[in-house]
C-alpha cells in the first residue's frame, strides 16, 4: 500500500521517473494483488508518458494478457492504440513540415487495429468514440501512404502497378477523401494501357 501510495503520488506529480522506479518495485516484490494489477497499467502510462513507447506497449501487451477480465480492460485497449498513435510524433516535430504519410505506415495501421479491438470488444466503453474518431483519422493517411505509392507508380509508367495500387484504395479505404484521386489514376492508367473501355467506365464511376 505505501509503495503504491508513493507511486501514484509522483506519477500524478509528473514525476514519472520516480513512478516508474517505485511501480517495477512493487511489481517485482508483490507480483500477485490489486496493487499489481492497477500499478502494471499505470507503469504503461508513465512510460509512454516519458517517451518510452517501447516499454509501455511491452507493459500493455502483458497486462492484456494477464489480466483479459479486469474492470478497466477497455482502457487497456485504448491506451495500446494510443501508444501507437503517437509512436511518430517525435518524428513530427523533427521534421515539422514532413508529410508523415510518405513514411513506414507500421504504426498507423497497428493503432488503427488496436483502436478496431477496443470497439468491437467494448461498443459501449467510454473510450470507444474517441477510438472511433482516431480511426477515422488513421484510415485517411493509411489511404493517403497507398495514394503516394500509386502516384509514384504512374510517374514511373508502370500503370498496372498504378491501377493495382488504386483497386487497393478503393476496396480497404471506403468514404475517404483519396477514394476520388485514385479512380482518376485508374482513368490515366487504363488509357495509357491502351484500355480504352475500362477507362471510360472508370471514369463514368468518378464522375
Amino acid at each position: 500500500d505505501q509503495m503504491y501510495n508513493t507511486a501514484k503520488a509522483a506519477l500524478v506529480e509528473n514525476n514519472l521517473n520516480k513512478a516508474i522506479k517505485y511501480y517495477e518495485r512493487l511489481i517485482a516484490r508483490f507480483p500477485f494483488g490489486p496493487y499489481t494489477e492497477q500499478s502494471d497499467l499505470e507503469l504503461a502510462y508513465a512510460q509512454w508518458k516519458i517517451g518510452k513507447p517501447e516499454d509501455g506497449y511491452s507493459t500493455i501487451n502483458r497486462f492484456i494478457k494477464t489480466y483479459p477480465t479486469h474492470k478497466h480492460i477497455d482502457y487497456a485497449y485504448y491506451l495500446r492504440g494510443i501508444i501507437n498513435f503517437d509512436r511518430d510524433r517525435g518524428i513530427l516535430d523533427k521534421y515539422a513540415n514532413q508529410d508523415m504519410t510518405k513514411r513506414d505506415q507500421g504504426n498507423t495501421l497497428q493503432s488503427f487495429e488496436d483502436f478496431n479491438e477496443l470497439v468491437t470488444k467494448f461498443p459501449n466503453s467510454r473510450y470507444t468514440p474517441d477510438a472511433r474518431q482516431r480511426m477515422i483519422y488513421l484510415r485517411d493517411n493509411l489511404a493517403k501512404a497507398q495514394l503516394h505509392i500509386a502516384e509514384y507508380y504512374l510517374s514511373r509508367g508502370a500503370y498496372v502497378a498504378a491501377i493495382n495500387r488504386s483497386k487497393d484504395i478503393i476496396e480497404k479505404y471506403q468514404r475517404t477523401p483519396q477514394v476520388g484521386d485514385a479512380l482518376a489514376i485508374m482513368v490515366v492508367s487504363y488509357k495509357s494501357l491502351g484500355q480504352d473501355k475500362l477507362s471510360e467506365d472508370t471514369e463514368r464511376v468518378l464522375k
